[in-house]
């Protein structure tokens, strides 16, 4: 028998996942963007092979959505919006170890870009939902399942379109679960999944310095690059301090139980730099972040140009983006325009509920007695537009991973890449909460 013939075959969840990955729907923002529809066909197709009427719009040519409802054994129950993106950040083959667009399954592991971000969780819901519809079954009430694009340039092509165009699409629904959350981290040895309970408020924002051209050779003191680089050094140094907000000072009281610290005599920094590469993400939940991302300016060695522009990211905590705007103002002074392309809000929801019930109990039947906390998400997901139709929004794709494995790392990472067994997991999980639900 050969190594081959003796591995099994991957769970198809993971076949799934690794041929989404193989139509490049790499999204470059500002309506840049290799669009959707194959995927979105891709996935229309696998639908209506689980016997439901998928319907597709497109906001833009190649800007591709699908939505199909499931009728749900009680329909009297509010709707539940089940929902992943199909299209993914760019990705650089000369940086990788593997063709970022091969889905390549490896070692056990599922390389490519969307492994995790998020055609993981898109795969998971199909699969799951086919297990529940298997035999004639049903969810235990009506799902609406929707796979949408753009959601890396903030949904504008994708969520936002289909919640200001057709909301009739959402009607009944009152709840979401998508990324991120429902993942396992290493607390010291001790296994924990984080459920997305909220996710920080998101600004994309230009600054723009300009002032005369002129020859690179003479004596100039108004120089639109030294303005903007001034600017951006001044973001870029920003320390923001520590602001608990009810969701991260929940999760700080539990990971200080868990680890026999007090928070009070322990700063929440040090709690979490505690929680290994789990900290990746949760640092940044703790305070604003400003991060400088893109540069350009001049055309030549010998020109001083008249204009210069950076973006930024800005995720300020929920309810704060007025005070840090103001602030950043204040930071680039008179000589810097600071306009911002986009800007959607923040969301914080209870650790509480029959859904947040329902979550934690499926987690526990397939990992029992393993706790389950809430975090808040330094990043942005579609449930940002949904609730601009009351809908609230979770983040549960669960995976079980491996202590050692850099999960923040591998959002927008290089080798992007995820255990197969974690999407079986996740699988599972995913069902019996459609189920029971």
């Amino acid at each position: 028998m050969t190594d081959a013939a003796a591995r099994p075959e991957p769970d198809e969840t993971a076949t799934i996942a690794s041929e989404l990955i193989r139509f490049d729907t790499s999204n470059f923002g500002d309506g840049k963007s290799n669009g959707e529809t194959e995927a979105a066909q891709y996935v229309a197709a696998k639908l209506e092979a689980l016997g439901l009427a998928p319907q597709s719009f497109d906001a833009e040519p190649g800007r591709t959505s699908v939505v199909a409802r499931v009728p749900g054994r009680d329909s009297s129950k509010p709707a539940l919006v089940v929902h992943g993106h199909l299209d993914v950040v760019p990705a650089d083959p000369a940086q990788w170890s593997v063709d970022p667009f091969g889905g390549e399954i490896r070692d056990g592991l599922l390389w490519g870009r969307g492994a995790v971000d998020m055609k993981n969780m898109d795969a998971m819901i199909l699969t799951a939902l086919g297990d529940v519809l298997a035999g004639g079954g049903q969810p235990e009430r009506d799902l609406v399942i929707a796979f949408f694009a753009d959601e890396e340039n903030g949904g504008i092509y994708g969520s936002h379109f289909l919640v200001r165009e057709h909301p009739e699409l959402f009607a009944g629904a009152t709840e979401a679960i998508s990324e991120v959350g429902g993942y396992s981290i290493d607390v010291e040895g001790r296994r924990a999944y984080l459920l997305q309970t909220g996710e920080k408020a998101l600004i994309w924002a230009r600054l723009v310095a300009t002032a005369p051209a002129a020859h690179g050779s003479r004596l100039v003191r108004d120089n639109a690059v030294t303005k903007l680089a001034k600017a951006v050094a001044a973001i870029g140094q920003l320390e923001w301090p520590v602001q608990l907000t009810d969701t991260t000072q929940e999760l700080i009281g539990e990971l200080g139980r868990m680890l026999g610290t007090d928070p009070e005599q322990v700063g929440p920094d040090e709690i979490v730099l505690r929680t290994g590469s789990a900290a990746g993400f949760i640092l940044a939940t703790l305070r604003t972040t400003t991060n400088p991302t893109v540069l350009s300016a001049g055309y030549k060695a010998n020109v001083i140009p008249e204009r210069a522009e950076a973006r930024i990211d800005i995720r300020p905590l929920p309810g704060q983006e007025d005070d840090i705007l103001a602030a950043l103002h204040e930071v680039v002074g008179d000589e810097v325009e600071l306009q911002i392309t986009h800007r959607d809000i923040g969301l914080e929801h209870p650790f509480t509920g029959p859904l947040v019930d329902a979550m934690t109990a499926s987690l526990g039947a397939h990992d029992p007695g393993v706790p389950v906390l809430p975090y808040l998400m330094p990043g942005g997901t579609d449930n940002k537009a949904l609730s601009l139709l009351g809908i609230t929004g979770y983040g549960f794709a669960p995976l079980r991973l491996p202590a050692e494995l850099d999960f923040p790392g591998m959002f927008h990472g290089i080798d992007e890449r995820v255990p197969v067994d974690a999407l079986a997991f996740g699988r599972a999980v995913l069902a019996d909460l459609l189920k029971t639900y």
